[in-house]
């Protein structure tokens, strides 16, 4: 028998590599640990650590009586772990079970079901964790489920935002989506006061990352978000909006846009758009397209047409170059200007002359004109400026635009005829609105009001919104003028008779403009539109309606199709905000013969 012969040198290396082999594994746990132990056990802390977001509550939208515009209503699904449960609590179950309207016997299967089977296969055995008892109790039901101190008992609360008015004032106040962030309006601008803030929660988790309530270490509570009282009226936009869709019915126009404030403070009662869509289902983009939820009156361009020539009107008053009974040649087709030939504007009805009053009351295209030749360009596109043509109004909802206002070095030789009669400009409603309401309230632009206030839980203000006036455009007497003006244009021998309130004085003037299409003015295609106030003398109202395309026979005049609807909103926020008929102390007439009492023929 032979013995194997082991080489020493296979030996030793064999032995070798087997004390290196274990010198690394030695190694590798010492690294483990003693040099890396502090940050291995954060990271075991932190899979087994366990922060909870405890969302706030959203603050509530009302109007300026404190009626519901937006709210967020709380639901909290109640539930138990069963593995916290103590005897002891085991006598109040019955008052729990009459507290959330549950059969105690579901109640008590609940707590003492304490394991469920996993995987067949494996023969798994996992405790439970959490069982749900009640879903969807609101607040104070939680409260007196929490104040019978079952441990293990404990609820989640969950968001959702509503809008009790459905479509009502959708437009100003937009809406939050599924992701929990506010989208256009009331919702994003006062985002910073309503979203409140967060709160959180820690706590531990099991291995299938399941809450363990019983380990709740440090809660920080949410702090819920402040509530925005608006300066819109809620049953004012109940009206606008019922006009809009009898407007919508009757006439099927591309979108309506109506605006109603106070003149005095820029307070928007109600601001509403044809077409609407409803902020409860903004996801439904099959019944209400994401068009529908563009604020037309803020985002949509036209050329205001006939409602512009206050501008010009009161410029040339304010600048003391006209009398309201100057007399106008407005038969001529063309005019000299600055050397050159100048062709006028058409009219409707041709007049061979004009006082300066009657151009604003029978709405004159030419002597419109007139009176842009005589304030030039720098003073008539200063004027407009400074009625808040060219330039945003302020009202904060975003998405509002500038309009177009061409600085004079951009005009055309057409121009200076062309822009008097609202033609060579564009602007949203809302600055047609604020034009008009620079008349109502004495020659003072305002900037418009859409929150009365920031308020707490307790009704305490923290933040309150007052009035603000942007500048002086004309003087309170040329305002006052202008007005006398815009009483005639509702009178009988204006363009706005429709507009006519018995027993009120009216003040306003319609609009009806030509819309381009493939760059040319149309004579199929318009906008009808009117702007007025009451009562003339003291203002207690500015109502703008805009009717883009209106389809009926013939064409959608501003006098036949807006200024009804003018008077149907006047006549309802008559009756429901008592506003009291005031009788003028002067008509023009009177204030004419006691100013004016000479007549002279301007020619040129």
């Amino acid at each position: 028998m032979s013995r194997a012969f082991v080489s020493t040198a296979r030996a030793a290396l064999v032995s070798t590599a087997v004390a290196f082999a274990f010198c690394v594994l030695v190694g590798r746990l010492f690294y483990l640990h003693v040099w890396e132990q502090q940050e291995l056990l954060e990271h075991v802390e932190n899979n087994r650590k366990m922060v909870q977001v405890v969302e706030a509550r959203r603050g509530n939208v009302v109007d300026n009586r404190g009626n519901l515009l937006a709210t967020t209503h709380t639901r909290i699904d109640l539930g138990v772990d069963p593995q916290s449960v103590r005897e002891e609590d085991n006598d109040k179950l019955s008052a729990l079970a009459a507290l959330i309207g549950q059969p105690l016997a579901e109640i008590e299967k609940a707590i003492n079901t304490k394991t469920r089977k996993g995987s067949v296969r494996a023969k798994e055995v996992s405790l439970i964790k959490w069982a749900y008892l009640a879903k969807g109790l609101d607040e104070d039901t939680y409260d007196s489920v929490c104040e019978l101190g079952i441990k293990g008992v404990y609820g989640n609360r969950k968001y959702s935002r509503t809008y009790p008015g459905g479509q009502l004032a959708a437009h100003i106040l937009g809406y939050v989506n599924h992701e929990e962030t506010p989208v256009n309006g009331v919702e994003r601008f006062f985002d910073y006061y309503l979203r409140g803030q967060d709160g959180w929660r820690e706590t531990e988790r099991d291995g299938r990352r399941r809450e363990m309530a019983q380990f709740r270490e440090r809660e920080v509570d949410h702090a819920d978000g402040l509530n925005v009282a608006l300066s819109v009226d809620l049953m004012v936009q109940h009206i606008v909006e019922k006009e809009i869709a009898r407007l919508a019915a009757e006439f099927d126009p591309q979108s309506v846009s109506i605006i109603v404030s106070e003149p005095s403070t820029g307070a928007v009662l109600a601001m509403a758009n044809y077409p609407t869509y409803d902020p409860n289902e903004f996801f439904n983009t099959k019944k209400y397209p994401i068009d529908s939820q563009r604020n037309r009156a803020l985002t949509d361009l036209i050329e205001p047409g006939s409602t512009f020539k206050i501008v010009p009107a009161a410029a040339a008053l304010n600048e003391g170059i006209v009398d309201p009974a100057d007399i106008f040649q407005t038969g001529l087709a063309r005019i000299s200007y600055k050397g050159r030939s100048l062709k006028l504007p058409g009219d409707h009805h041709t007049y061979e002359s004009l006082s300066m009053h009657d151009i604003v009351v029978k709405s004159s295209n030419r002597g419109a004109a007139h009176l842009g030749m005589i304030l030039g360009e720098d003073r008539l596109h200063d004027y407009a400026q400074a009625f808040g043509f060219g330039e945003k109004s302020g009202f904060d909802l975003g998405g509002e635009v500038t309009g177009t206002l061409h600085p004079v070095k951009n005009w055309d030789g057409l121009t200076i005829t062309r822009l008097p009669m609202g033609h060579a400009v564009s602007a949203t409603p809302m600055q047609i609105h604020g034009a008009m309401s620079v008349i109502a309230n004495k020659g003072v632009l305002m900037e418009p009001l859409i929150a009365q206030r920031v308020f707490d839980a307790d009704g305490n203000d923290v933040v309150r919104f007052s009035p603000k006036a942007k500048r002086r455009v004309v003087s309170t007497e040329v305002a006052k003028i202008v007005a006398d003006m815009l009483v005639d244009v509702v009178g009988k021998e204006g363009t706005a008779r429709r507009a006519f309130i018995d027993n009120y004085v009216v003040a306003g003037k319609t609009g009806t403009t030509q819309k381009i299409i493939n760059g040319q003015y149309s004579r199929q295609h318009h906008v009808a539109s009117f702007s007025g106030f009451f009562p003339a003398d003291t203002p207690a109202l500015v109502i703008t309606v805009v009717v883009d395309d209106p389809q009926c026979k013939g064409v959608g005049y501003g006098g036949t199709v807006s200024a009804p609807a003018f008077r149907n909103i006047a006549e309802a926020c008559i009756a429901y905000l008592g506003i009291r008929p005031v009788k003028p102390d002067t008509s023009f007439l009177a204030l004419e013969n006691s100013r004016y009492d000479r007549s002279r023929r301007i020619s040129n």
